[in-house]
């Protein structure tokens, strides 16, 4: 497929590196490709960042057939950009649609989409430490009518942000909220994809989690409300004594990338890695005893946040006296370092676009 290029007649000033926060700022332009049953997927085209027009029937409006990804685009010191393992967000939005009873979008397409977005947009990769452009792909339902079916039509569409940190407290540790009372999935849900309605679900905790001091949620399975899952936008990981524990992939966490990707440092590096369940009950007696040397939570948008408390119930736990861990340093200086351009990447991991 080739994309039609429609210029923005006025381009944006663009924000000053140092200060982007997460979210706030978006590019000139995305990436819009329609599809249609019988057709398939058509029409592609970059053009000017805007408003979408929707009719009020449309079903993702009322049935919320939606799905999203989160990469990055990175500046490379010589100038290169580079996105890391894009491959992966693309089979695990085939998934993801393949849930919701979407149209997958194909891989080539995904990669070809975004990577001519970005080399267009190139000029909003930004050059400071530890900033990128964050890219948002989604799909969503766009026939009009209410009637509960999958739709007919979609639209796939990529718009482009520079980022700083996720957390305000950057790479320095936070605190987490451990919730028992909301649950966020259950095995045969929609756990695994990458979808809205994981998200909106989950507001109602974290709002609970801010309103007491926490910046995110430590969620329990939706079975037993006994094992730990994930927090809110991240997988999560934990040293106890010398083994990194982490949740098995059975359907209820998100795959994610960075997840994937510590796994195989730590594999490489001989650490032992259990991916098992944990009691909640488990961790805390670690967290009282000592045990629990290290946690922290894997993702696109944070890369490697440390936690440094953990709250559950009427109990705090405090992990590592508060400070960011050996280990949890070193795998954020390694991957970044790898995303960067800074350090080898035996992996292959980084595209660099041509």
């Amino acid at each position: 497929m080739e994309f039609k290029i429609e210029r923005a007649k006025q381009l944006k000033e663009k924000p000053v590196e140092t200060k982007l926060g997460f979210g706030r700022h978006f590019s000139d332009h995305m990436l819009v490709i329609d599809y249609t049953e019988g057709i398939g997927w058509h029409d592609g085209r970059i053009i000017p960042y805007g408003p979408i027009e929707m009719d009020p029937a449309c079903m993702v409006l009322h049935y919320a057939q939606e799905t999203f990804e989160g990469l990055k685009a990175y500046r490379h010191t010589d100038g290169s950009i580079a996105l890391f393992r894009p491959e992966i967000n693309a089979q695990r939005l085939i998934k993801s649609n393949e849930r919701l009873c979407m149209p997958p979008v194909p891989v080539d397409l995904f990669l070809k989409g975004i990577e001519e977005l970005v080399k267009y947009e190139q000029d909003w990769v930004p050059k400071e430490p530890r900033t990128s452009l964050y890219i948002r792909p989604f799909c969503f339902a766009t026939e009009s009518g209410v009637g509960l079916h999958p739709a007919k039509k979609y639209k796939f569409v990529v718009i482009l942000s520079p980022v700083g940190d996720y957390y305000p407290e950057g790479v320095n540790p936070v605190k987490i909220w451990v919730e028992d009372e909301y649950v966020r999935a259950v095995k045969g849900g929609t756990g695994f994809a990458k979808c809205g309605g994981n998200y909106a679900a989950s507001i109602a905790a974290q709002v609970k989690a801010e309103q007491n001091g926490y910046t995110q949620v430590l969620w329990l399975d939706g079975v037993h409300r006994k094992y730990v899952e994930e927090v809110g936008t991240m997988n999560v990981m934990f040293l106890i004594n010398d083994t990194v524990v982490t949740t098995p992939l059975e359907g209820s966490i998100l795959p994610g990338v960075t997840r994937d990707s510590i796994i195989t440092l730590l594999k490489d590096w001989r650490v032992t890695v259990e991916e098992r369940h944990l009691s909640i009950d488990e961790l805390m007696e670690a967290g009282r005893t000592g045990a629990l040397k290290e946690a922290f939570g894997t993702g696109t948008a944070a890369v490697i946040s440390p936690i440094g408390e953990l709250h559950y119930k009427d109990e705090t736990v405090i992990i590592n006296d508060f400070k960011t861990g050996k280990l949890t340093k070193k795998l954020y200086d390694t991957l970044t370092g790898i995303q960067w351009g800074r350090v080898e990447d035996p992996y292959h991991w980084v595209k660099i676009l041509k």
